[in-house]
């Protein structure tokens, strides 16, 4: 596309130039033209881009507190400032509402953690006042039944067997034996009963009891620790509303220069200024290291190829020219949009040497070497054209104005290196197109097979 567009553009110039031309001849044309005398000498191929001045070392002021706020206050852009000097303020109205609702909510979490380590203590207490009160207690109550019941049927079994010896001598009748042998039996039934009771005190209650109060216990324990986990979270969200509290006024901790982010356009970043609202890990304020600069340009896909970290490089700052090198090429394209052009380039960085007066921000021209090319043969790229047989100019010789196919090499906006074709001390004709008209005829020679091909 590159080559048919050129086509066009010379078979153009040559149309243009045969209807202004009177017809003479070749040679008496050339007379009138310019002309450049070739030389053996250095090329020098670079290219040039404005870039913008930048550290390469920022140090970042960020927002540190969560959600969305609003700036109070910020200093100016490209202040000087020194150590605890105030770089932002942001409104701490709902920080100091949340500060004051989580002090409530703390004391009310650790009345909860004093009632349940109270609840924790009596649990463990009613363990042991059961095991070694109310049980020993009860069993010994059970024990003291039991004794009565014991001498209580055996002196029913005495006065049964008194009974029954008065009845053998008939000095007791039928009813009051009957009268013994009940009392026998109720005894020996309240004996047995008391010592169910201890057994069932002993083998079942006494356990039961203990998993009821060991329960009661662990319950109590889940509680407290559940009330503890709650107030150390309650504290912690109060000692995090406190810290956002002085994240709030953000100072300097060391002297420099501060000045304000700036993004792509195409990130629709808000901008650092009184009343915007910004967010929690959003960069505020820069304070670049001006020992430490750089220039970021964008480098067109057609010779990102050509370029390598370490090449030389000139930046113009100020009038002045400043050398320095490339020490970044990106390797991925930055992406093409409408805000680009739809032109792909890549990144690059060219690092300066420490100097006095370089400010962020600061527009600045580079130019960088891409290659250097000694002792070589050059001609001026307005005494050439391109045809689809390759580069040709004209020359003025011994017998009049003849044409040279060249074979050429590297080049840069004004000269091309000639491998072969013309030697130094040849005489190039300048514009060949204007005043030659072989060269005329031969561009619209190559319009004509361009547009065969079409």
């Amino acid at each position: 596309m590159k080559i048919a567009a050129f086509f066009v553009v010379v078979a153009t110039l040559a149309v243009t130039a045969v209807s202004l031309l009177p017809g003479n001849d070749a040679a008496s044309t050339a007379n009138h033209g310019a002309t450049h005398t070739v030389t053996r000498g250095e090329l020098v191929v670079a290219l040039t881009e404005q870039g913008t001045l930048e550290s390469s070392n920022n140090t970042e002021v960020k927002c540190r507190v969560r959600g969305d706020s609003t700036i109070t206050f910020v200093i100016e852009s490209g202040t000087q400032v020194q150590p605890g000097d105030v770089l932002v303020r942001l409104e701490t109205l709902a920080i100091e509402e949340e500060i004051s609702e989580r002090t409530k909510f703390y004391h009310l979490a650790e009345a909860q953690v004093a009632r349940s380590a109270a609840d924790v203590a009596r649990a463990k207490l009613a363990i042991s006042e059961y095991e070694q009160g109310r049980f020993v207690s009860e069993l010994a109550t059970l024990q003291k039944n039991l004794a009565i019941a014991e001498s209580s049927l055996l002196n029913a079994k005495n006065r049964l067997e008194h009974s029954e010896m008065l009845s053998r001598s008939e000095y007791a009748n039928e009813l009051e034996l009957e009268e013994k042998e009940f009392a026998v039996s109720q005894a020996k039934l309240t004996v047995g009963l008391t010592k169910t009771q201890i057994d069932v005190l002993q083998n079942f209650t006494k356990k039961e009891e203990l998993v009821r109060l060991q329960g009661d216990l662990k319950a109590a324990k889940a509680t407290h620790e559940a009330n503890v986990e709650r107030s150390l979270a309650d504290k912690n969200r109060l000692q995090r509303a406190k810290e956002e509290l002085g994240y709030c006024t953000i100072v300097a901790e060391r002297a420099g220069l501060v000045i304000y982010p700036t993004g792509e356009a195409w990130k629709n970043a808000p901008e650092i200024e009184e009343g915007a609202t910004v967010r929690k890990d959003q960069t505020l304020l820069l304070m670049p290291d001006l020992t430490q600069m750089q220039v970021k340009v964008g480098i067109h896909e057609s010779v990102v190829d050509r370029m390598r970290t370490g090449m030389e490089a000139n930046v113009i700052l100020n009038r002045a020219l400043i050398n320095a090198e490339v020490t970044y090429v990106a390797a991925v394209a930055k992406p093409a949009s409408w805000w680009t052009g739809n032109i792909v380039k890549y990144d690059a960085t060219v690092s300066l040497p420490s100097a006095i007066g370089m400010r962020p921000g600061m527009s600045a021209e580079v130019e960088i070497v891409i290659a250097r090319h000694d002792d070589v043969v050059t001609i001026p790229a307005a005494a050439c054209i391109e045809t689809q047989a390759g580069f040709a100019c004209w020359v003025q010789g011994e017998s009049g104005v003849e044409r040279r196919s060249l074979k050429v090499g590297d080049s840069n906006d004004m000269f091309l290196v000639v491998h072969d074709g013309i030697q130094e001390g040849d005489v190039a004709i300048l514009d060949p197109l204007a005043n030659v008209k072989e060269a005329q005829v031969e561009a619209a020679n190559s319009l004509k097979d361009y547009r065969s091909i079409l």
